[in-house]
Protein backbone atom coordinates (compact mmCIF):
# COMPACT_ATOMS: atom_id res chain seq x y z
CA UNK A 1 0.00 0.00 0.00
CA UNK A 2 1.47 3.56 -1.26
CA UNK A 3 1.71 5.60 2.22
CA UNK A 4 3.05 8.87 0.69
CA UNK A 5 0.54 12.07 0.15
CA UNK A 6 0.97 13.44 -3.84
CA UNK A 7 -0.59 17.03 -4.71
CA UNK A 8 -0.28 18.31 -8.16
CA UNK A 9 -2.65 20.79 -10.42
CA UNK A 10 -5.60 19.08 -12.04
CA UNK A 11 -6.85 21.73 -14.59
CA UNK A 12 -4.47 22.64 -17.23
CA UNK A 13 -1.48 25.27 -16.41
CA UNK A 14 -1.66 28.93 -16.75
CA UNK A 15 -4.32 31.92 -15.75
CA UNK A 16 -8.32 31.13 -15.42
CA UNK A 17 -11.44 31.78 -13.83
CA UNK A 18 -10.44 28.81 -11.33
CA UNK A 19 -8.41 26.32 -10.91
CA UNK A 20 -7.99 22.37 -9.00
CA UNK A 21 -5.40 21.20 -7.09
CA UNK A 22 -5.65 17.63 -6.31
CA UNK A 23 -3.76 16.03 -3.09
CA UNK A 24 -4.50 12.25 -2.86
CA UNK A 25 -2.64 9.59 0.25
CA UNK A 26 -3.02 8.60 3.56
CA UNK A 27 -2.38 12.48 4.51
CA UNK A 28 -4.25 14.20 2.34
CA UNK A 29 -7.14 15.43 4.87
CA UNK A 30 -4.80 16.28 7.46
CA UNK A 31 -2.56 18.19 5.27
CA UNK A 32 -5.51 20.27 3.45
CA UNK A 33 -7.08 20.27 7.28
CA UNK A 34 -3.79 22.23 8.36
CA UNK A 35 -4.24 25.46 6.00
CA UNK A 36 -7.92 25.14 4.93
CA UNK A 37 -9.85 27.33 7.77
CA UNK A 38 -13.76 26.70 6.89
CA UNK A 39 -15.63 29.97 7.12
CA UNK A 40 -18.15 27.73 9.57
CA UNK A 41 -15.69 26.77 11.97
CA UNK A 42 -15.85 22.89 11.40
CA UNK A 43 -12.73 21.04 11.08
CA UNK A 44 -12.07 19.84 8.16
CA UNK A 45 -10.89 16.34 9.14
CA UNK A 46 -13.43 15.56 10.70
CA UNK A 47 -16.00 16.45 8.02
CA UNK A 48 -17.46 13.46 5.56
CA UNK A 49 -17.01 12.07 2.66
CA UNK A 50 -18.23 13.61 -0.37
CA UNK A 51 -18.86 17.17 0.88
CA UNK A 52 -17.92 20.75 -0.02
CA UNK A 53 -16.81 23.25 2.14
CA UNK A 54 -16.21 26.98 1.89
CA UNK A 55 -13.37 28.57 3.71
CA UNK A 56 -9.99 30.20 3.65
CA UNK A 57 -6.33 28.65 2.72
CA UNK A 58 -4.00 30.63 5.27
CA UNK A 59 -0.14 30.73 5.55
CA UNK A 60 -0.10 31.14 9.32
CA UNK A 61 -1.92 34.48 9.35
CA UNK A 62 -1.86 35.58 6.00
CA UNK A 63 -4.62 34.34 3.83
CA UNK A 64 -3.88 32.97 0.11
CA UNK A 65 -7.22 32.57 -0.98
CA UNK A 66 -10.79 32.07 -0.77
CA UNK A 67 -11.41 28.43 -1.91
CA UNK A 68 -14.01 25.46 -1.68
CA UNK A 69 -12.25 22.45 -0.50
CA UNK A 70 -13.92 18.63 -1.45
CA UNK A 71 -13.50 15.70 0.16
CA UNK A 72 -13.11 12.01 -0.70
CA UNK A 73 -12.62 9.63 1.64
CA UNK A 74 -11.12 5.93 0.96
CA UNK A 75 -12.16 3.91 -0.42
CA UNK A 76 -14.61 5.86 -2.38
CA UNK A 77 -12.72 8.26 -4.09
CA UNK A 78 -10.65 8.06 -8.08
CA UNK A 79 -7.85 6.48 -6.21
CA UNK A 80 -8.80 4.36 -3.37
CA UNK A 81 -7.18 6.87 -0.93
CA UNK A 82 -8.22 9.76 0.59
CA UNK A 83 -8.47 12.67 -2.08
CA UNK A 84 -9.02 16.27 -1.00
CA UNK A 85 -9.65 18.74 -4.53
CA UNK A 86 -9.33 22.78 -3.63
CA UNK A 87 -11.00 24.59 -6.19
CA UNK A 88 -9.09 28.04 -5.48
CA UNK A 89 -9.10 31.70 -8.59
CA UNK A 90 -7.11 30.45 -11.03
CA UNK A 91 -4.38 32.98 -10.80
CA UNK A 92 -0.46 31.21 -11.20
CA UNK A 93 0.78 33.01 -8.22
CA UNK A 94 -2.18 31.59 -6.54
CA UNK A 95 -2.05 27.96 -7.53
CA UNK A 96 1.79 27.80 -6.73
CA UNK A 97 1.53 29.19 -2.94
CA UNK A 98 -1.05 26.59 -2.36
CA UNK A 99 0.87 23.78 -3.95
CA UNK A 100 4.05 24.79 -2.08
CA UNK A 101 2.17 24.88 1.19
CA UNK A 102 0.97 21.40 0.36
CA UNK A 103 4.54 20.33 -0.01
CA UNK A 104 5.94 22.14 3.23
CA UNK A 105 3.49 19.76 5.05
CA UNK A 106 4.43 16.73 3.83
CA UNK A 107 3.25 16.33 0.36
CA UNK A 108 4.91 15.45 -2.62
CA UNK A 109 4.81 16.24 -6.44
CA UNK A 110 2.84 14.01 -8.67
CA UNK A 111 4.35 12.20 -11.32
CA UNK A 112 2.69 12.35 -14.93
CA UNK A 113 -0.68 9.71 -14.56
CA UNK A 114 0.39 9.19 -10.70
CA UNK A 115 -3.46 9.79 -9.69
CA UNK A 116 -4.55 7.18 -11.99
CA UNK A 117 -1.58 4.54 -11.44
CA UNK A 118 -2.89 4.41 -7.80
CA UNK A 119 -6.36 3.80 -9.04
CA UNK A 120 -5.28 1.17 -10.85
CA UNK A 121 -3.22 -0.40 -8.19
CA UNK A 122 -5.96 0.41 -5.64
CA UNK A 123 -8.30 -1.90 -7.52
CA UNK A 124 -10.39 1.28 -8.77
CA UNK A 125 -10.11 0.09 -12.14
CA UNK A 126 -8.12 -1.98 -14.44
CA UNK A 127 -5.28 -1.39 -16.91
CA UNK A 128 -7.29 -0.96 -19.96
CA UNK A 129 -9.60 1.09 -18.40
CA UNK A 130 -6.20 3.32 -16.94
CA UNK A 131 -5.59 3.50 -20.36
CA UNK A 132 -8.88 4.72 -21.18
CA UNK A 133 -8.76 7.47 -19.78
CA UNK A 134 -5.76 9.07 -21.32
CA UNK A 135 -7.45 8.61 -24.32
CA UNK A 136 -10.36 10.47 -23.54
CA UNK A 137 -8.63 13.27 -22.24
CA UNK A 138 -6.55 13.28 -25.52
CA UNK A 139 -10.17 13.07 -27.80
CA UNK A 140 -11.49 15.31 -30.38
CA UNK A 141 -13.74 14.26 -31.76
CA UNK A 142 -17.12 11.99 -31.76
CA UNK A 143 -15.65 9.34 -32.40
CA UNK A 144 -12.64 9.31 -30.11
CA UNK A 145 -14.37 10.41 -27.39
CA UNK A 146 -17.23 7.56 -27.80
CA UNK A 147 -14.33 4.95 -28.41
CA UNK A 148 -12.71 5.78 -24.66
CA UNK A 149 -15.98 6.28 -23.09
CA UNK A 150 -16.33 2.49 -23.83
CA UNK A 151 -13.38 1.31 -23.31
CA UNK A 152 -13.23 3.23 -19.50
CA UNK A 153 -16.81 2.13 -18.84
CA UNK A 154 -14.97 -1.70 -19.04
CA UNK A 155 -16.40 -3.02 -22.34
CA UNK A 156 -13.05 -4.08 -23.71
CA UNK A 157 -11.61 -5.28 -20.61
CA UNK A 158 -14.60 -7.65 -19.51
CA UNK A 159 -14.83 -8.79 -22.82
CA UNK A 160 -11.44 -10.11 -21.92
CA UNK A 161 -11.50 -10.69 -18.60
CA UNK A 162 -14.59 -13.38 -19.55
CA UNK A 163 -12.49 -15.15 -21.89
CA UNK A 164 -9.62 -15.35 -19.59
CA UNK A 165 -11.86 -16.72 -17.00
CA UNK A 166 -13.32 -19.85 -18.91
CA UNK A 167 -9.93 -20.54 -20.04
CA UNK A 168 -8.52 -20.78 -16.99
CA UNK A 169 -11.23 -22.84 -15.35
CA UNK A 170 -10.20 -25.46 -18.38
CA UNK A 171 -6.49 -24.67 -17.77
CA UNK A 172 -6.80 -25.66 -13.83
CA UNK A 173 -8.55 -28.79 -14.73
CA UNK A 174 -5.61 -29.75 -17.34
CA UNK A 175 -3.16 -28.66 -14.84
CA UNK A 176 -5.06 -31.30 -12.58
CA UNK A 177 -5.00 -34.13 -14.79
CA UNK A 178 -1.03 -33.77 -14.58
CA UNK A 179 -1.41 -34.35 -10.99
CA UNK A 180 -2.72 -37.93 -11.79
CA UNK A 181 -1.24 -38.75 -14.76
CA UNK A 182 -0.69 -42.55 -13.81
CA UNK A 183 -4.11 -42.51 -12.90
CA UNK A 184 -4.82 -41.59 -17.11
CA UNK A 185 -7.80 -39.49 -15.41
CA UNK A 186 -9.14 -37.02 -17.53
CA UNK A 187 -11.02 -33.87 -15.77
CA UNK A 188 -11.48 -31.36 -18.59
CA UNK A 189 -14.40 -32.21 -21.16
CA UNK A 190 -12.65 -32.12 -23.80
CA UNK A 191 -15.50 -31.19 -26.56
CA UNK A 192 -16.27 -28.67 -24.02
CA UNK A 193 -12.79 -27.43 -24.40
CA UNK A 194 -12.91 -27.51 -28.49
CA UNK A 195 -15.61 -25.45 -28.50
CA UNK A 196 -14.07 -22.98 -26.18
CA UNK A 197 -10.92 -22.61 -28.23
CA UNK A 198 -13.38 -22.33 -31.66
CA UNK A 199 -15.32 -19.30 -29.64
CA UNK A 200 -11.87 -17.69 -27.99
CA UNK A 201 -10.56 -17.87 -31.80
CA UNK A 202 -13.07 -16.06 -33.08
CA UNK A 203 -13.90 -13.54 -30.33
CA UNK A 204 -9.94 -12.71 -31.07
CA UNK A 205 -9.80 -12.76 -35.00
CA UNK A 206 -12.93 -9.98 -34.43
CA UNK A 207 -10.95 -7.93 -31.99
CA UNK A 208 -8.18 -7.71 -34.09
CA UNK A 209 -9.76 -7.19 -37.20
CA UNK A 210 -11.49 -3.94 -35.11
CA UNK A 211 -8.15 -1.97 -34.68
CA UNK A 212 -8.22 -1.02 -37.94
CA UNK A 213 -11.55 0.31 -37.78
CA UNK A 214 -10.76 1.65 -34.36
CA UNK A 215 -7.24 3.32 -35.14
CA UNK A 216 -8.79 5.57 -37.67
CA UNK A 217 -11.39 6.48 -35.37
CA UNK A 218 -9.02 7.20 -32.86
CA UNK A 219 -6.72 9.32 -34.71
CA UNK A 220 -8.34 10.38 -37.53
CA UNK A 221 -8.37 9.45 -41.66
CA UNK A 222 -5.19 10.95 -43.79
CA UNK A 223 -6.67 12.14 -46.68
CA UNK A 224 -4.19 13.51 -49.57
CA UNK A 225 -5.47 15.97 -51.76
CA UNK A 226 -3.35 15.18 -55.13
CA UNK A 227 -3.16 16.40 -58.89
CA UNK A 228 -1.52 18.33 -61.69
CA UNK A 229 -0.58 22.14 -60.81
CA UNK A 230 -3.08 24.65 -60.93
CA UNK A 231 -6.07 22.38 -60.61
CA UNK A 232 -7.81 23.69 -57.17
CA UNK A 233 -6.12 21.49 -54.34
CA UNK A 234 -5.73 24.52 -51.93
CA UNK A 235 -8.53 25.81 -53.00
CA UNK A 236 -9.98 22.97 -51.89
CA UNK A 237 -8.56 22.54 -48.71
CA UNK A 238 -9.68 26.21 -47.71
CA UNK A 239 -12.93 25.69 -48.87
CA UNK A 240 -12.87 22.73 -46.92
CA UNK A 241 -11.91 24.14 -43.53
CA UNK A 242 -13.87 27.24 -44.43
CA UNK A 243 -10.63 29.64 -43.70
CA UNK A 244 -7.52 30.48 -45.95
CA UNK A 245 -5.34 27.60 -45.09
CA UNK A 246 -3.04 27.85 -48.00
CA UNK A 247 -2.17 29.94 -50.67
CA UNK A 248 -4.05 30.29 -53.62
CA UNK A 249 -2.41 31.71 -56.80
CA UNK A 250 -2.93 31.50 -60.77
CA UNK A 251 0.72 30.56 -60.61
CA UNK A 252 1.40 27.01 -60.98
CA UNK A 253 3.26 25.67 -58.06
CA UNK A 254 2.61 27.91 -55.31
CA UNK A 255 2.31 25.10 -53.30
CA UNK A 256 5.98 23.38 -52.88
CA UNK A 257 5.21 21.77 -49.34
CA UNK A 258 2.62 19.83 -47.75
CA UNK A 259 -0.08 21.74 -45.59
CA UNK A 260 -1.84 19.87 -43.06
CA UNK A 261 -4.72 20.80 -41.02
CA UNK A 262 -8.04 18.52 -39.96
CA UNK A 263 -11.44 18.90 -39.85
CA UNK A 264 -14.35 17.38 -38.18
CA UNK A 265 -16.97 15.43 -40.32
CA UNK A 266 -19.81 13.89 -38.89
CA UNK A 267 -18.16 13.19 -35.28
CA UNK A 268 -15.25 11.28 -37.49
CA UNK A 269 -11.73 13.26 -37.47
CA UNK A 270 -9.85 13.52 -41.18
CA UNK A 271 -6.32 14.96 -41.81
CA UNK A 272 -6.39 16.99 -44.86
CA UNK A 273 -3.40 16.99 -46.65
CA UNK A 274 -2.52 19.21 -49.48
CA UNK A 275 0.53 18.80 -51.20
CA UNK A 276 2.69 19.98 -54.39
CA UNK A 277 1.25 19.61 -57.84
CA UNK A 278 2.42 16.76 -59.86
CA UNK A 279 4.51 17.71 -63.04
CA UNK A 280 7.86 17.57 -64.49
CA UNK A 281 10.20 20.68 -63.22
CA UNK A 282 13.62 21.14 -63.22
CA UNK A 283 12.98 23.55 -60.15
CA UNK A 284 14.96 21.78 -56.67
CA UNK A 285 12.56 22.86 -54.30
CA UNK A 286 9.40 22.07 -56.53
CA UNK A 287 10.73 19.01 -57.14
CA UNK A 288 11.15 18.08 -53.42
CA UNK A 289 7.93 18.91 -52.69
CA UNK A 290 5.88 16.45 -55.30
CA UNK A 291 8.16 13.99 -53.87
CA UNK A 292 6.80 14.72 -50.14
CA UNK A 293 3.60 14.24 -52.56
CA UNK A 294 4.32 10.93 -53.24
CA UNK A 295 5.51 10.26 -49.70
CA UNK A 296 2.05 11.62 -48.30
CA UNK A 297 0.13 9.25 -50.87
CA UNK A 298 1.61 6.24 -48.96
CA UNK A 299 0.82 7.46 -46.06
CA UNK A 300 -2.94 8.37 -46.92
CA UNK A 301 -5.60 5.96 -46.34
CA UNK A 302 -7.46 8.35 -48.91
CA UNK A 303 -6.91 9.97 -52.19
CA UNK A 304 -8.72 12.83 -53.55
CA UNK A 305 -6.95 12.90 -57.21
CA UNK A 306 -8.43 16.96 -58.47
CA UNK A 307 -8.71 16.64 -62.18
CA UNK A 308 -9.92 19.99 -64.36
CA UNK A 309 -13.33 19.15 -65.25
CA UNK A 310 -12.83 20.70 -68.55
CA UNK A 311 -9.57 19.08 -69.32
CA UNK A 312 -11.11 15.82 -68.65
CA UNK A 313 -13.75 16.41 -70.94
CA UNK A 314 -11.38 17.42 -73.62
CA UNK A 315 -9.03 13.89 -72.93
CA UNK A 316 -11.28 11.49 -71.11
CA UNK A 317 -8.42 8.93 -72.32
CA UNK A 318 -5.89 10.54 -71.06
CA UNK A 319 -7.08 10.85 -67.68
CA UNK A 320 -8.37 7.00 -67.41
CA UNK A 321 -4.73 6.02 -68.03
CA UNK A 322 -3.88 8.23 -65.13
CA UNK A 323 -6.38 7.49 -62.71
CA UNK A 324 -5.58 3.66 -63.31
CA UNK A 325 -1.55 4.41 -63.13
CA UNK A 326 -2.77 5.61 -59.19
CA UNK A 327 -5.37 2.56 -58.70
CA UNK A 328 -2.38 0.61 -59.87
CA UNK A 329 0.65 2.02 -57.60
CA UNK A 330 -2.11 2.46 -54.54
CA UNK A 331 -4.45 -0.49 -55.21
CA UNK A 332 -5.57 -1.09 -51.32
CA UNK A 333 -6.11 2.77 -50.89
CA UNK A 334 -9.48 4.72 -51.63
CA UNK A 335 -9.42 7.04 -54.50
CA UNK A 336 -11.65 9.55 -55.10
CA UNK A 337 -11.72 11.56 -58.83
CA UNK A 338 -13.04 14.66 -58.20
CA UNK A 339 -13.16 16.65 -61.19
CA UNK A 340 -13.00 20.48 -59.95
CA UNK A 341 -14.09 23.43 -61.48
CA UNK A 342 -17.35 22.57 -62.87
CA UNK A 343 -18.23 26.39 -62.53
CA UNK A 344 -16.15 26.71 -65.93
CA UNK A 345 -17.61 23.85 -67.36
CA UNK A 346 -21.52 23.69 -69.08
CA UNK A 347 -24.30 21.93 -67.29
CA UNK A 348 -24.77 19.34 -70.13
CA UNK A 349 -21.32 18.38 -69.45
CA UNK A 350 -21.94 16.63 -66.35
CA UNK A 351 -23.79 13.15 -67.02
CA UNK A 352 -20.79 12.71 -69.46
CA UNK A 353 -18.42 13.24 -65.94
CA UNK A 354 -20.58 11.04 -64.21
CA UNK A 355 -20.61 7.87 -66.75
CA UNK A 356 -16.97 7.90 -66.91
CA UNK A 357 -15.62 4.50 -66.29
CA UNK A 358 -13.28 3.89 -63.16
CA UNK A 359 -11.65 1.32 -61.57
CA UNK A 360 -12.87 -0.34 -58.39
CA UNK A 361 -12.84 1.53 -55.13
CA UNK A 362 -12.70 4.80 -57.15
CA UNK A 363 -15.43 7.03 -57.30
CA UNK A 364 -15.98 10.18 -58.79
CA UNK A 365 -17.47 13.16 -57.66
CA UNK A 366 -17.53 16.45 -59.51
CA UNK A 367 -17.42 19.90 -57.22
CA UNK A 368 -16.39 23.51 -58.02
CA UNK A 369 -14.18 24.64 -55.04
CA UNK A 370 -14.20 27.95 -55.67
CA UNK A 371 -18.30 27.86 -55.41
CA UNK A 372 -19.17 25.14 -52.86
CA UNK A 373 -21.15 23.39 -55.76
CA UNK A 374 -20.50 19.81 -54.68
CA UNK A 375 -18.58 20.12 -51.44
CA UNK A 376 -20.59 18.79 -49.43
CA UNK A 377 -21.57 15.52 -51.54
CA UNK A 378 -17.16 15.34 -51.27
CA UNK A 379 -17.40 15.37 -47.37
CA UNK A 380 -20.33 12.69 -47.15
CA UNK A 381 -18.71 10.17 -49.71
CA UNK A 382 -15.71 10.80 -47.08
CA UNK A 383 -17.91 9.97 -44.41
CA UNK A 384 -19.46 6.45 -46.11
CA UNK A 385 -15.81 5.22 -46.60
CA UNK A 386 -15.77 4.99 -42.61
CA UNK A 387 -17.03 1.88 -40.70
CA UNK A 388 -19.30 3.46 -38.40
CA UNK A 389 -21.54 0.58 -38.25
CA UNK A 390 -19.56 -0.91 -35.30
CA UNK A 391 -19.62 2.08 -33.02
CA UNK A 392 -23.42 2.60 -33.84
CA UNK A 393 -23.73 -0.56 -32.37
CA UNK A 394 -21.54 -0.41 -29.73
CA UNK A 395 -19.34 -3.12 -30.67
CA UNK A 396 -16.21 -3.78 -28.36
CA UNK A 397 -13.31 -1.70 -30.72
CA UNK A 398 -9.22 -1.71 -30.20
CA UNK A 399 -7.40 1.30 -30.39
CA UNK A 400 -5.12 0.72 -27.98
CA UNK A 401 -1.79 -0.76 -30.33
CA UNK A 402 -0.33 -2.18 -27.03
CA UNK A 403 -3.73 -4.92 -26.61
CA UNK A 404 -3.50 -5.24 -30.44
CA UNK A 405 0.05 -6.86 -30.02
CA UNK A 406 -1.20 -9.02 -26.99
CA UNK A 407 -4.45 -10.29 -28.72
CA UNK A 408 -1.90 -11.13 -31.52
CA UNK A 409 0.12 -12.98 -28.89
CA UNK A 410 -2.62 -14.63 -27.64
CA UNK A 411 -3.90 -15.53 -31.09
CA UNK A 412 -0.86 -17.52 -31.74
CA UNK A 413 -0.80 -19.19 -28.44
CA UNK A 414 -4.55 -20.32 -28.93
CA UNK A 415 -3.92 -21.64 -32.40
CA UNK A 416 -1.06 -23.64 -30.88
CA UNK A 417 -3.54 -24.87 -28.41
CA UNK A 418 -6.40 -25.98 -31.69
CA UNK A 419 -3.46 -27.51 -33.19
CA UNK A 420 -2.70 -29.40 -29.74
CA UNK A 421 -6.14 -31.25 -29.76
CA UNK A 422 -5.81 -31.76 -33.30
CA UNK A 423 -2.55 -33.91 -32.89
CA UNK A 424 -3.81 -35.14 -29.72
CA UNK A 425 -0.98 -33.33 -28.02
CA UNK A 426 -0.70 -34.60 -24.36
CA UNK A 427 -1.86 -32.44 -21.03
CA UNK A 428 1.44 -31.34 -20.30
CA UNK A 429 2.15 -29.80 -23.82
CA UNK A 430 -1.17 -28.12 -24.01
CA UNK A 431 -0.77 -26.69 -20.72
CA UNK A 432 2.25 -24.89 -22.27
CA UNK A 433 0.18 -23.12 -24.20
CA UNK A 434 -2.23 -22.44 -22.33
CA UNK A 435 -0.07 -20.79 -19.81
CA UNK A 436 1.39 -18.34 -22.70
CA UNK A 437 -2.27 -17.01 -23.81
CA UNK A 438 -3.27 -16.38 -20.13
CA UNK A 439 -0.68 -14.61 -19.87
CA UNK A 440 -1.29 -12.25 -22.85
CA UNK A 441 -4.75 -11.86 -22.00
CA UNK A 442 -3.54 -10.73 -18.40
CA UNK A 443 -1.15 -8.32 -20.38
CA UNK A 444 -4.18 -6.03 -21.59
CA UNK A 445 -6.31 -5.86 -18.51
CA UNK A 446 -3.40 -5.24 -15.96
CA UNK A 447 -3.63 -8.84 -13.98
CA UNK A 448 0.27 -9.43 -15.26
CA UNK A 449 2.51 -6.42 -14.93
CA UNK A 450 5.77 -5.34 -14.16
CA UNK A 451 7.40 -1.74 -13.23
CA UNK A 452 8.84 -1.25 -17.17
CA UNK A 453 4.99 -1.59 -18.27
CA UNK A 454 3.52 0.42 -16.13
CA UNK A 455 5.85 3.18 -16.00
CA UNK A 456 5.64 3.15 -20.33
CA UNK A 457 1.88 3.99 -19.84
CA UNK A 458 1.52 6.52 -17.31
CA UNK A 459 4.62 8.13 -18.60
CA UNK A 460 2.24 9.51 -21.51
CA UNK A 461 -0.24 11.26 -18.95
CA UNK A 462 -0.43 14.66 -18.07
CA UNK A 463 0.73 15.41 -14.89
CA UNK A 464 -2.23 15.89 -12.30
CA UNK A 465 -4.18 12.73 -13.59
Amino acid sequence: MIQDTIVALATPAGAGAIAVIRLSGGDAIPIASAMFHSVSGKKLKNQPSHTVHLGHIKDEQRIVDEVLTSIFKNPKSYTGEDVVEISCHGSNYIQQEIIQLCLRKGARMATAGEFTLRAFINGKMDLSQAEAVADLIASDSEASHQLAIQQMRGGFSNEIKVLRQELLDFASLIELELDFAEEDVAFANRDEFQKLIIRITQVLKRLIDSFATGNVLKNGIPVAIVGEPNVGKSTLLNTLLNEERAIVSDIAGTTRDTIEDELNIGGIAFRFIDTAGIRETSDTIEGLGIKKTFEKMEQAQVVLFLIHAAALIKDTSAFQIEIEKIKNKHPQKTLVVVANKMDTVETKHLSEIENIPLPQKTVLIPISAKTGQGVESLKNTLLDFVNTGALRNNDTIVTNSRHYDALLKALEEIVRVQEGIDNNLTSDLMAIDIRQALYHFGEITGEITNDDLLGNIFANFCIGK
